[in-house]
């Protein structure tokens, strides 16, 4: 393999101290691909409310690729490497490093509002222009496609686990690097001691798994529960959640007035959409979150107040639920665009799923079950995930009807949405 291994550069970092950048690393940092990361921060609108947040997707990366290159060093000295080819560990560490290049402006927003995931974009991107140049530079044959099943989660190397998982190292780091620039003590991960027990396990077919030993299990608890504080006190806060609902809705409306399409949306940094989005949007919804004129809270439930039949619609149709916020809007005294719908969705935020090798070498299975005795948090997971959701709905100003109504909506399957939609029947009808 040719490849620029005698080269690195080291870059100083407020988490994680120095990071150090090996030649192929250095090779595809300088593109335009990875350089537009600076551009694009890494927790959305959540500057709104934490003025720290400003922290981008190019540090989250460096970030991710740190603790990557940390976790194989670790790996190596014990020996646990030895059947993995250097190509996989050269592509797990790229992976690591551009895994966030398809990402829209403004986080994970425009992938609740409909449009490709961004890691679909991301492997798109890492066949051409100079990001493709440089990784063909290296000489490893295959190497984009190979980095790109990393970053899809579907490559059969061992080493997937790093980049996708529960031991999943990108979530180190936005945890702790989010945490931090937020000012806040809620996303406080064990991170050595997690570092220090991954594990390699093999699995009852013969191959090979990322695993954790014994005596990492309470650092693997502190990820968990550090994910559940950081999505219920600073990812799902309801000033966040107001602004990036305008959000979507100024971005769809751009879309549908053909001002905007996929293509330039990823392309975009997080200021450059905002000046398009503003030049072009005659509600004033982009103007408004630039100048935190933020929709206030007309209905905020705890999902243990929502039906537990709500259907998904709710968080996989925007257009449906789009079309409900209009029709509600009406039925409330308001314009269209006035009432926005939020119901935050992330089932597999408490998932552990993954192998753990105890003192005595037996290997054994986490899951969601836990382990009897000494792994109870995902026992709890379900009643965790719902803790931190909350069903919403904010307003541009106030409203005297009640919208409790929209429970019982939201409990309706889609088609029987749309029926009352279309005849326009009342959705707010069962509490007038």
């Amino acid at each position: 393999m040719a490849l620029r291994g005698g080269d690195f550069e080291v870059v100083r970092d407020p988490l994680w101290d120095n990071i150090r950048l090996e030649g192929a690393a250095v090779g595809v940092l300088d593109t335009p691909t990875v350089q537009r990361l600076r551009y694009i921060r890494q927790l959305g609108h959540a500057f709104l409310v934490y003025p720290g947040a400003t922290h981008t997707r190019f540090e989250h990366a460096l970030g991710a690729y740190h603790l990557t290159r940390t976790a194989l060093s670790a790996l190596g000295e014990r020996g646990e490497l030895d059947a993995v080819p250097d190509e996989d560990r050269l592509a797990a560490r790229l992976a690591a490093l551009l895994h966030d290049i398809g990402h829209y402006p403004f986080s994970h927003t425009l992938e609740e509002a409909g449009f490709p995931h961004h890691e679909t974009l991301g492997v798109r991107k890492l066949s051409v222009g100079l990001l493709a140049a440089r990784l063909e530079e290296l000489g490893v044959p295959g190497l984009a496609e190979r980095i790109g099943r990393f970053i899809t989660g579907v490559s059969e190397s061992p080493l997937r686990g790093l980049i996708s998982g529960s031991l999943d190292l990108d979530k180190i780091d936005y945890l702790s690097r989010d945490a931090r620039m937020c000012g806040v003590p809620y996303g406080a991960v064990d991170v050595d001691r997690l570092l220090s027990t991954i594990t390699m396990v093999e699995t009852p077919s013969g191959g090979l798994e990322m695993g954790v030993l014994e005596k990492g299990i309470s650092a693997l608890e502190s990820l968990l529960f550090a994910k559940y504080q950081m999505y219920r006190n600073v990812y799902w806060h309801h000033a966040v959640r107001s602004a990036g609902s305008m959000f979507k809705r100024a971005v769809r409306a751009a879309v549908a007035a053909r001002g905007m399409d996929n293509d330039r949306l990823a392309e975009c940094t997080d200021e450059g959409l905002m000046e398009q989005l503003i030049a072009q949007d005659p509600s004033g919804l982009a103007a408004a979150v630039r100048e935190r004129r933020l929709y206030k809270r007309a209905l905020d439930l705890p999902a243990t107040e929502v039906p537990s039949e709500t259907e998904p619609w709710v968080t996989r149709d925007p257009d449906l639920v789009a079309a409900v916020e209009d029709a509600v809007a009406r039925e409330a005294g308001l314009e269209p665009g006035q009432l926005l719908l939020d119901f935050p969705a992330n089932p597999s935020m408490m998932t552990v799923d993954l192998p753990l090798r105890t003192r005595s070498g037996h290997v054994e299975r986490l899951t969601n079950e836990g382990r009897a005795g000494e792994f109870g948090l995902p026992r709890v997971a379900g009643e965790l995930y719902r803790s931190a959701r909350r069903f919403r709905v904010f307003t541009a100003r106030r409203s005297h009807r009640s919208l409790a109504g929209l429970l019982h909506v939201i409990a309706l399957p889609a088609e029987a949405v749309r029926q009352k939609l279309a005849i326009g029947e009342p959705l707010l009808e069962r509490h007038l």
